[in-house]
């Protein structure tokens, strides 16, 4: 796997051949046949091995975060899928292949990570659209920068890119202060809605009626 990874990074796709792989690593490549089937079936094992461990380090780093300030936390979440798609851009095109992405423990993995800062944000009142909403639109907007800055020539990417990116999205999802003093109904409910799951007067039925409540409010 860390042969692999290594051709991928430094070479791209095409380098990572059954017969490369075997050879790097001292097997025969009736072994890489054995253990991952054909060319795809490696590729998609180096691609979840790789991310499953940025994914991993990402999610310490987010539990490390838990006292800090969620809005500084969910820019740090961008910046590090930034950095991780620029520095590894064979993997990352893999990785956001539909395809792959859709089947993929790491990905999904990665977008708990993002849900969680998100519920966060949520919790301190400075969200103003539903926490699935805000999750949609910072990973598609995250993918569709590095993917843009991915399509230029290294020397011609504008990095300023994914900074106007970031604001214009948290711009369209967070309040300016917390939601319950300053931002209205709908972004009031956004933040009343992270604490339902924990209302013990409540029944089952109960904390999901109030749900459906707040989530037809804010739509």
């Amino acid at each position: 796997m860390e042969v692999a990874a290594r051709l991928l990074r430094e070479q791209g796709p095409a380098a990572v051949t059954t017969r490369a792989v075997a050879q790097a690593a001292g097997l025969q490549a009736p072994a890489i046949y054995r253990v991952f089937g054909d060319k795809d079936g490696l590729l998609d094992a180096v691609a979840e091995y790789v991310y499953a461990r940025h994914i991993a380090e990402k999610a310490g780093k987010a539990r490390a975060a838990d006292g800090t300030d969620p809005i500084a936390d969910l820019r740090t979440g961008w910046d590090t899928h930034i950095g991780f798609g620029l520095a590894n851009p064979a993997l990352y095109v893999l990785l956001v292949d539909p395809g792959r992405s859709a089947r993929s423990p790491a990905s999904a993995a990665g977008l708990d990570v993002l849900r969680g800062r998100v519920h966060r944000v949520a919790g301190m009142g400075r969200l103003r659209v539903p926490e699935r909403r805000a999750v949609e639109l910072i990973h598609a907007a995250g993918t569709g920068a590095v993917l843009t800055l991915l399509a230029m020539p290294p020397q011609e990417r504008d990095l300023g890119l994914t900074d106007a990116m970031y604001d214009a999205v948290t711009a369209s999802i967070l309040t300016d202060a917390p939601a319950l003093a300053a931002d209205g109904p709908a972004a009031a409910a956004v933040a009343f809605r992270t604490v339902v799951p924990e209302l013990p007067a409540l029944t089952d039925a109960e904390r999901a009626l109030l749900s459906e409540w707040l989530d037809r409010a804010t739509a």
